[in-house]
């Protein structure tokens, strides 16, 4: 059942403006705020292979930051290794086995870091 399919709603004399997805009041809109679950407080740094063909990446999860900030970081840690990445789901994976290089880099933020995986 869509809800736009029932007129999507997008004002109303009484709450003012609507999201036409959630039919709630844009102040109190559901739908668009992403968050990601609080974690232990640990940032894991990890590599990984599979589904990979064989080349190896390097995980970095539990960073505590909004995903805007969490990209421009992971732009900052990619250039310190002087590889490529991305941002996937709050993981930032960086290519290549770069553990010994970010976990100083990490630990310099304040955060605590475990090494995770072999």
């Amino acid at each position: 059942m869509k809800k736009r399919s029932e007129g999507g709603l997008v004002f109303s004399t009484e709450q003012g403006r609507m999201c036409p997805d959630c039919r709630n009041p844009v102040a109190a809109c559901t739908c668009s705020k992403e968050s990601r679950p609080a974690g232990d407080g640990v940032v894991r740094v990890s590599r990984e292979t599979k589904g990979r063909k064989g080349k190896g990446v390097t995980l970095i999860t539990g960073i505590p930051l909004s995903d805007k900030d969490l990209k421009a970081y992971a732009k900052v840690l990619k250039a310190k290794c002087g590889t490529g990445g991305t941002v996937k789901d709050g993981v930032v994976e960086i290519q290549g086995d770069q553990r010994d290089l970010l976990v100083p880099l990490l630990e310099q933020k304040g955060w605590t870091v475990k090494r995770s995986g072999g």
